[in-house]
């Protein structure tokens, strides 16, 4: 399944996740796949938990996930970010990527995703000194 990403665009997105998890506690994963049958909402709440992003130590875990046939996607926070963002925090994050994706630019769409959720979350989720990496920096091939 890794052919949904070339291996220029899976690096682009792992150091957009590594970059952007610098600045903040939270963290980010992707996952990705052809098809998705259901709403992407849906789909990656059920990834959600399925991937551990829910075993956080701050439930500060934000998944983005994209079905690369269909054209569909969602960002979904756990219930850590839900509790202290703002309304609309979530449509900020789907406009910067969805800027991209219009321009035929999926991985980059993704990656803009990416750094704006860590520009974001570093203002309620600040990085700190003994900070680990808890989740893969990897896209999660379903």
């Amino acid at each position: 399944m890794a052919a949904l990403f070339s291996e220029k665009d899976q690096e682009l997105i792992r150091i957009a996740i590594e970059d952007a998890e610098k600045a903040t506690s939270g963290e980010i994963r992707v996952c990705a796949e052809k098809n998705c049958k259901t709403e992407p909402i849906e789909r990656a709440s059920s990834y959600f938990v399925k991937i551990g992003m829910d075993k956080t130590a701050h439930r500060n875990g934000v998944l983005i996930y994209i079905a690369t046939e269909d054209h569909k996607f969602a960002v979904i926070g756990d219930k850590g970010i839900n509790e202290r963002v703002p309304p609309g925090f979530w449509d900020v994050i789907r406009e910067a990527m969805l800027e991209k994706f219009r321009q035929g630019l999926l991985a980059e769409g993704i990656a803009a995703g990416i750094r704006r959720v860590g520009q974001e979350l570093k203002v309620y989720f600040p990085g700190f000194d003994d900070d680990k990496n808890e989740l893969s920096d990897d896209i999660a091939y379903l």
